[in-house]
């Protein structure tokens, strides 16, 4: 274990033909990590701050997995009385399948099976964010990724995603261990680690984008919140 740099070794969750019963459990777990660890509560918090006061919203979530993540902000816009219309992209036919699945995005929720880089929007969303999804890529393709979130919302775009500590390493890999029933998982959640981030990479990042004026914020447990506003 390194965790000066990002290490860019595969993930299972990345390989093709994975069965549907397996992205299933996966799906489920990500889903109770993210509640009890706060994941959920990072991401409406992103949510917040591009939201402000509008009463009316389009967002969309690139790298969507099992949904989630839509479903915490489907939840709290209920709440606060806010309209929203969600669009989840994923390349994973499984896990679009299981997000479908899903009563709370039924009827507000396109989902679109496809590489995110791929997709071209009629009219443009006005929130775009990812979680958990940076990891999985190389700093060049990070690159571009931002610049596509730049460009393709009208509002602005947040990223929630791990921050590399040997603490959060070696915490995960001891939880997953003992309680996952999924091998994705526990091959997967150490590693994501190891190929999440610092600051300083994604202060790299955004340089090597040429965007400017984002806020990066540090998070429990073990998570980075960067929002930038339009």
């Amino acid at each position: 274990m390194n965790l000066k740099t990002r290490s860019y070794q595969k993930e299972l969750l990345d390989q093709e033909g994975i069965p549907f019963s397996a992205i299933a459990q996966t799906m489920r777990e990500l889903n109770t990590i993210n509640t009890w660890l706060g994941g959920h509560s990072i991401t409406i918090q992103g949510f917040k701050q591009l939201l402000k006061n509008k009463k009316e919203i389009t967002v969309c979530e690139i790298g969507c997995g099992g949904g989630d993540n839509l479903v915490a902000i489907v939840t709290y816009c209920k709440q606060k009385k806010v309209k929203i219309n969600c669009i989840g992209i994923d390349y994973n036919k499984e896990c679009i399948a299981f997000a479908r699945q899903n009563i709370y995005l039924e009827n507000n929720t396109q989902f679109i099976c496809s590489d995110y880089a791929k997709v071209e929007f009629d009219i443009k969303p006005d929130i775009i964010f990812s979680s958990l999804f940076c990891h999985h890529f190389t700093n060049e393709e990070l690159i571009f990724q931002l610049s596509w979130m730049e460009r393709n919302t009208t509002t602005g775009f947040f990223i929630n995603d791990l921050h590399r500590h040997w603490l959060a390493y070696h915490s995960i890999k001891i939880l997953t261990q003992f309680f996952s029933k999924s091998y994705l998982v526990k091959n997967d959640a150490s590693l994501s680690v190891e190929r999440g981030f610092k600051k300083a990479d994604w202060e790299f990042l955004f340089s090597k984008a040429a965007i400017v004026n984002y806020q990066v914020q540090w998070k429990w447990a073990f998570r980075f919140l960067i929002t930038k506003e339009k």
